[in-house]
């Protein structure tokens, strides 16, 4: 159909249906007055896409990971940019920036780079140096020449600053309002009434994220049930951990699921965990989405004292901070939590003061200037 709008193109890696960052990206541009096609990769397990007021295009690759699965990737997102008419570039992440960039610059379209991490620093590339030496030259190469670029905290942005002498604008993972919700019951999730519900949620549960202790710590945990929902690396140990110690009564992993899904169980635990390690420094200056969708579901936290994180639950006063990730000290900690009855009841009437002040709809400002100023 023909329009008058400007067209966005927003790139990103992943299958398009749980990122929801870069959902609420497409929809912020939306707001700015875009057209917005975003375009990701399809794969074998995808879950289809639905009630999303954009256009898509996901592709199908012969290659799923590897070098080859980058390369292929990247080459044909290159000729989908080249191709496809467009106003804006939007990139996420490095994995995309490379055919972004040389689009923006053979076409000359503006671009904008969204940072989510600190990707040359994930434990992935930190053990194979010479993948991280590729990335580390791509974006050595680009990011001191963009001149609209975004990430996700205030720590990231002063090293990328510090870094690349490029200003990077924060805008935080925070999730949108919720009002007005009503979750499905714990019966009907398949959830023991009867038990206190941890809850560990994220689509990259990964190596030192924490998720191993967490199911070694439930050995000793009083009249709780965990609840691991999401995939990551380390989906098939967590699997074979609960399996060889016959944890199927205590714990239960779900995949991934849309945000609406997902809500239910977060709105129904007791208790949400946010335990990463600090191995490197993507992990140490994170600040995962799921700390503001466990807020805006009213739950406390129990965290690794990480600086974005222990920023937010200090400020707030929304939880509490494992000492180290030795099972039993994780499992003393949430038992200690879970038993305070007037404590924890104080943290969740302090999560729901704190889900008020940090919304998207305040977050989501930033971003909006930076549209705008391109305009």
């Amino acid at each position: 159909m023909f329009t008058t709008k400007k067209i966005a193109v927003v790139s990103v890696i992943n299958d398009l249906v749980t990122d929801n960052r870069v959902k609420k990206s497409c929809l912020t541009l939306i707001e700015c007055g875009y057209n917005v096609v975003l375009i990701g990769r399809e794969l074998p397990n995808s879950m289809p896409i639905k009630d999303l007021p954009f256009a898509t295009i996901r592709m199908r690759l012969l290659f799923l990971k590897g070098p080859l699965f980058y390369f292929f990737f990247n080459l044909r997102l290159f000729f989908k940019l080249l191709f496809k008419k467009a106003d804006l570039l939007y990139a996420n992440d490095l994995d995309t920036l490379l055919p972004n960039y040389l689009v923006s610059k053979i076409r000359s379209i503006p671009l904008i780079y969204d940072s989510h991490e600190l990707f040359c620093e994930v434990p992935e590339l930190l053990n194979s140096p010479f993948k991280r030496k590729i990335w580390l030259k791509i974006e050595k190469s680009i990011v001191p020449k963009l001149k609209y670029c975004i990430t996700v905290n205030e720590s990231i942005a002063k090293i990328f600053e510090q870094r690349y002498k490029v200003k990077f604008n924060v805008v935080r993972n925070i999730s949108d309002r919720v009002e007005g919700f009503k979750p499905l019951k714990k019966d009907a999730l398949g959830l023991p009434p009867s038990k206190k519900i941890i809850l560990l949620q994220g689509a990259g549960i990964n190596i030192d994220r924490g998720a191993e202790e967490l199911v070694d710590a439930m050995k000793f945990v009083n009249n709780a049930f965990l609840l691991i929902i999401g995939g990551g690396d380390c989906w098939e140990i967590l699997q074979k951990k609960v399996k060889d110690q016959n944890l199927w009564d205590r714990i239960l992993l779900i995949d991934k699921m849309p945000k609406k899904q997902l809500m239910s169980f977060t709105f129904n635990a007791d208790l949400g965990i946010s335990i990463d390690k600090n191995t490197n420094l993507n992990y140490y200056n994170s600040l995962p989405n799921k700390i503001f969708d466990y807020l805006q579901a009213g739950i406390p936290i129990l965290a690794s004292r990480l600086p974005e994180i222990e920023k937010i639950i200090d400020e707030y006063k929304v939880g509490d901070f494992i000492n180290d990730h030795q099972p039993e000290s994780i499992s003393k900690k949430i038992n200690e939590m879970l038993a305070a009855d007037e404590v924890l009841k104080q943290y969740k009437q302090n999560a729901t003061t704190a889900a008020k002040e940090l919304s998207w709809e305040k977050e989501k400002q930033t971003l909006i200037i930076l549209i705008k100023s391109i305009a």
